[in-house]
């Protein structure tokens, strides 16, 4: 049994630390986004060079392999800068619904080369990186919303997605 709360909204991670990870957003003030998500990516490059058969094990036939965490982190570097783009130039956008599994299936995320996912990683942690920095402190408080309701400032959105990666990294190293 998990001592993660049983729901699919993660927004509780603003509120308290990580009971798995132990990871609390809260102790992320916004300037520092930027450089926790280039010092995750750099991490993620030490792991991805690591044997790459090794990397597409699953641990258990219900948990992902290390490269399938990789290439799922990329994709949330990815997905929260077109999310930070949208909240910068748009009053309140709604996001599209992501389905992450379906995306690791469709993606084939186990059957990718590690060394392309670590340079695809890089760049998108970097790129995501270099948009928060430019965040204006005016911009902070600006809105968007999930398709499941779930609404963030462009802070809380930082800090919320800060989590995910840090997170599996915890999972791949456990």
């Amino acid at each position: 049994m998990s001592i993660v709360p049983d729901t699919k909204d993660w927004t509780w991670v603003l509120q308290r630390a990580c009971p798995e990870c132990g990871f609390d957003t809260r102790q992320v003030t916004k300037e520092e986004v930027p450089r926790v998500l280039r010092e995750n990516a750099a991490e993620w490059g030490k792991i991805l060079a690591a044997e790459p058969t090794r990397l597409a094990l699953r641990p258990s036939p219900s948990r992902w392999s290390t490269l399938e965490y990789a290439c799922h982190v990329r994709d949330v570097f990815v997905k929260f800068d077109q999310r930070l783009a949208l909240m910068l130039s748009e009053e309140g956008p709604q996001f599209l619904n992501w389905d992450q599994d379906a995306t690791a299936v469709a993606e084939r995320y186990n059957e990718q080369v590690p060394a392309e996912v670590s340079a695809q990683l890089q760049g998108a942690a970097l790129a995501l990186a270099a948009r928060f920095a430019a965040v204006q402190p005016g911009q902070w408080q600006r809105s968007g919303q999930r398709s499941d309701g779930a609404r963030f400032t462009v802070e809380t959105l930082g800090r919320y997605m800060v989590h995910d990666p840090v997170h599996h990294l915890y999972d791949v190293r456990e």
